[in-house]
């Protein structure tokens, strides 16, 4: 076999991409993978998950130090700085590091890297920046998403940015428009907001995360009041001009009434979009859908037999989590192995402080299919381990079938809810009631025995702290 023939190409280097070429290498496929841009990881590591988390965790250590440290017996005596700079230089290190334990697993696992733009020639061979020509047997498609926009909005990424250009400021904004109330403009209106923003959220629904169990969508909203960020609900943007070092946002509310936003920053925050520009799908006949979304079956076959697609440009949530398990599964696949994937329980968090967590169905699925349910609930200002950290904000909501106890969802808003919520993902795996949950032991004093009040709530109304 020749150096540029493989078994199998992978097309971006993404969490679902570079996840497949490892379990690929694993069964012993010769594998390569083929990134567009200089550095491995996809938007996850380069411009999404990782550098947003490190940003939220600096911020979280700043707002602390201004808000909190003092009631903790911490005195400090001087003036408390923000080095903003220094807080941009330590993300990009930490997505540094991230990037080149990817560059070591691919080594580790003699994955062969291309560097470039991937286009299909035909359905065995693809041109990477029109000057080389890699052959495969197989190839797969997790080229990602990227940040949409509206249609009359001029992204100039200086003054009316991305969640990519909010990464990475020159300076903290004085005033951050945020339009849209999804997860992306609410981890990073948080940020700027710590950071001494005056931050404020344009939002078409009547609700924040409109995808998530109308109680945490409240919750979130209340928390996120308090914290003094600003939101305007049902309102639906029609403008935004940029002039100067100014921009202007002109939205209507519910009555029609138009309100005027004055900003030095936008960020447009109204969802991605699958990335299949340029890779010549046309070429090797894979259908897509009007969105973008390429067709797969159940196997991620695309309409080209030997042609696979995984991750943010095939239906389902785009989140990382949930390409690396495509990414898996499809490997194993080739291998002639049967994986599954239980898409009903892929959690959604929102890295907020609370953080928010879910898994399963809402309550409005679950009134909508006509299921018959129980509600247990338990707020986290209860428990002594939220007391001891000053973290009360929030509760867990267990959701179960009324007549067998099995539970159909687990939604949670506080402290570290995005850890919490596995013990819910664990429990619904194994297709686990209320009560099974109720008679484990959880640890005191930890956040964990909120799932355990909740448990016990639902089950017959017997929480023990409450």
């Amino acid at each position: 076999m020749s150096k540029n023939k493989f078994d199998v190409v992978v097309i971006g280097s993404g969490p679902g991409g570079y996840v497949c070429a490892i379990r690929l290498a694993q069964l012993g496929f010769k594998t390569a993978i083929i990134e567009k841009y200089n550095s491995l990881g996809g938007t996850c590591l380069n411009v999404g998950c990782i550098p947003s988390k490190s940003l939220l965790d600096s911020s979280h250590h700043y707002d602390d130090v201004l808000k909190n440290v003092m009631n903790h017996g911490i005195e400090i005596d001087g003036e408390i700085k923000l080095n903003f700079s220094k807080m941009i230089e330590r993300k990009n290190s930490v997505v540094n590091q991230t990037v080149k334990g990817i560059d070591y697993l691919m080594d580790k696992n003699k994955i062969s890297v291309f560097y470039g733009k991937a286009t299909f020639i035909d359905n065995n061979s693809i041109n990477i920046d029109g000057k080389e020509k890699l052959k495969f047997d197989k190839c797969i498609i997790a080229t990602g998403s990227k940040p949409t926009s509206l249609p009359f909005v001029e992204l100039d990424k200086e003054r009316i940015i991305t969640s990519t250009e909010a990464l990475s400021l020159k300076e903290v904004p004085k005033h951050l428009v945020i339009i849209g109330g999804g997860v992306i403009g609410l981890e990073l209106g948080q940020v700027y907001k710590r950071l001494g923003s005056e931050v404020s959220v344009i939002e078409y629904a009547d609700k924040i995360t409109p995808f998530m169990d109308q109680d945490i969508s409240k919750e979130l909203l209340k928390v996120l009041k308090k914290q003094k960020i600003n939101f305007f609900l049902s309102h639906e943007v029609y403008e935004v001009k940029r002039s100067g070092d100014s921009v202007n946002i002109k939205a209507k509310n519910k009555n029609g009434d138009i309100v005027n936003f004055d900003s030095d920053y936008c960020l447009v925050s109204v969802g991605r979009k699958p990335y299949t520009e340029g890779l010549g799908l046309e070429n090797v006949n894979v259908e897509t859908e009007k969105s973008g979304k390429i067709i797969i079956d159940k196997h991620f076959k695309t309409s080209a037999e030997n042609i696979y697609a995984i991750g943010d440009v095939v239906n389902g949530p785009m989140l990382a989590h949930k390409a690396e398990e495509e990414g898996i599964a499809v490997a194993e696949i080739l291998k002639g192995q049967k994986p599954h994937i239980d898409y009903n329980l892929i959690p959604n968090v929102i890295y907020t402080w609370p953080e928010v967590s879910s898994v399963g169905k809402t309550e409005q699925q679950l009134n909508k299919e006509e299921v018959n349910y129980k509600v247990g609930k338990f707020p986290m200002r209860a428990l002594g381990r939220s007391r001891a950290s000053s973290d009360l904000d929030g509760f867990v909501k267990i959701i179960a079938d009324k007549k067998s106890d099995e539970i159909l969802g687990v939604h949670i808003i506080g402290a570290r809810a995005a850890d919490l919520i596995v013990e819910g993902v664990t429990a619904m795996e194994f297709r686990a009631s209320c009560e099974d949950i109720s008679i484990m032991s959880h640890p005191h004093p930890t956040y964990s025995e909120a799932m355990k009040e909740a448990a016990l709530s639902a089950l017959d109304n017997r929480p023990l702290h409450i």
